[in-house]
């Protein structure tokens, strides 16, 4: 019986560790309570009906039977990291060699999330969005408010390419539905540099792209709470809006905080080595169980830039099954994450899109003008049907 492997979430890290270890011939258990891996980078053309949701989605069941790995369909409800067990709703798990944390993150709290949904949130609250621009379609016209929030705590945290890219895409969309012009299109963050992680020239760029898309900016202000018909700020000012969709920054999941026995950082990220190994307290007694951590989980240490993205979950789920294939046979080699931590996107416009990249020793910003657009479109088709082993994967993706 093979080395075994129990993978906490079905995300982009946790799928990518499955498929990763499998190829090592570990016996691999992944524990997820959705049906599906849901592609958020292509969920933003769900509300413009550019694709269905289940486009966004790439079966489990599918994924288990190509790849070999087990999964179960449960819910975790508490992590007893030092002892290796986890509790779901249905059952217990332990016994296992290695322990792997990708369950994503939670979302910082708002009064008045109710008034709001994200694109990065729920997978369900795409389809909120597609709805409620129908609602505002047929009223006639209105405002539309999109923005993104900060962590104070922990700079990474940030989700800000999606709203961007969903707010170019409603553009868009209007446009071709040519009612643009009953629409009032606002761009809205409590930073004043929103955008500052891609370079030294993107707020400029963004800048460009806000006039020439006639879209108004209002940023700088912190959020007290969000209305039905707008947001109001800490200055009791209020940016009025019929449909506001906002990206709270990211914060550590529900239950590290309030089930677990990990060590968390002040933003309640788990604590990880270079090498995604947890790092408990030495004073603190452990179960042989090796304990690791990966994808939005886990707090990265890093230049100042910095963001948790799809790419880097996958980065580091693919080091880490190196890592445990190299410890079992008894090699000292190990393979880190933060060489390798860069920003990278290209942000759909619905016409076009614009390419960033940013990293240890380069800033790239420059528009695509249409190929971006089937690029990234481009980019969905090859995500999923790799992932199926329908294609080949392109090496280092």
């Amino acid at each position: 019986m093979g080395k075994k492997v129990l993978i906490l979430g079905g995300g982009f890290a946790g799928v990518e560790a499955a498929i990763f270890l499998r190829r090592e011939k570990f016996e691999v258990t992944l524990i997820s309570n959705r049906d599906y891996l849901y592609v958020y980078p292509t969920s933003i053309w769900i509300p413009v009906k550019k694709i269905k949701f289940e486009d966004s989605c790439v079966s489990m069941a599918a994924l288990e039977k190509s790849h070999g790995f087990t999964w179960v369909k449960d819910e975790i409800i508490e992590i007893k990291a030092k002892t290796g067990t986890v509790i779901c709703k249905d059952q217990t798990f332990s016994n296992y060699d290695h322990l792997i944390i990708a369950m994503g993150a939670g979302k910082r709290k708002y009064e008045g999330k109710e008034n709001f949904s994200s694109i990065c949130g729920a997978p369900s609250e795409a389809i909120e969005l597609r709805d409620k621009l129908d609602v505002l379609i047929e009223k006639g016209g209105g405002t539309i408010a999109m923005g993104f929030g900060g962590n104070p705590h922990d700079k990474s945290a940030v989700r800000g390419g999606p709203a961007f890219e969903l707010l170019f895409n409603v553009n868009d969309y209007l446009k071709k539905k040519k009612i643009r012009n009953k629409f009032k299109l606002v761009f809205f963050a409590p930073m004043e540099n929103p955008g500052a992680k891609m370079g030294k020239k993107a707020p400029e760029f963004m800048d460009a792209y806000y006039q020439r898309l006639k879209i108004d900016k209002h940023v700088g202000k912190p959020i007290k709470r969000f209305e039905e018909d707008g947001i109001i700020f800490k200055d009791d000012t209020k940016l009025m809006s019929d449909y506001t969709m906002y990206i709270p920054a990211l914060q550590g999941h529900n239950i590290f905080y309030n089930a677990s026995d990990l060590p968390l950082s002040e933003a309640g990220f788990i604590k990880i080595n270079d090498f995604f190994e947890v790092q408990f307290d030495k004073s603190e007694p452990t179960s042989k169980t090796s304990v690791y951590a990966i994808g939005d989980s886990s707090a990265l240490e890093g230049p100042n830039w910095k963001a948790k993205q799809g790419h880097i979950a996958e980065v580091m789920a693919r080091n880490l099954a190196f890592n445990i294939s190299e410890k079992e046979n008894g090699s000292n080699l190990r393979k880190g994450y933060k060489e390798h931590l860069n920003i990278l996107c290209v942000m759909d416009s619905g016409d076009g899109a614009a390419f960033v990249y940013r990293n240890h020793k380069k800033e790239v910003i420059f528009p695509l003008p249409i190929i971006g657009h089937w690029m990234k479109k481009g980019w969905g088709w090859y995500f999923k049907n790799s992932k199926l082993k329908k294609i080949p994967r392109l090496p280092g993706m």
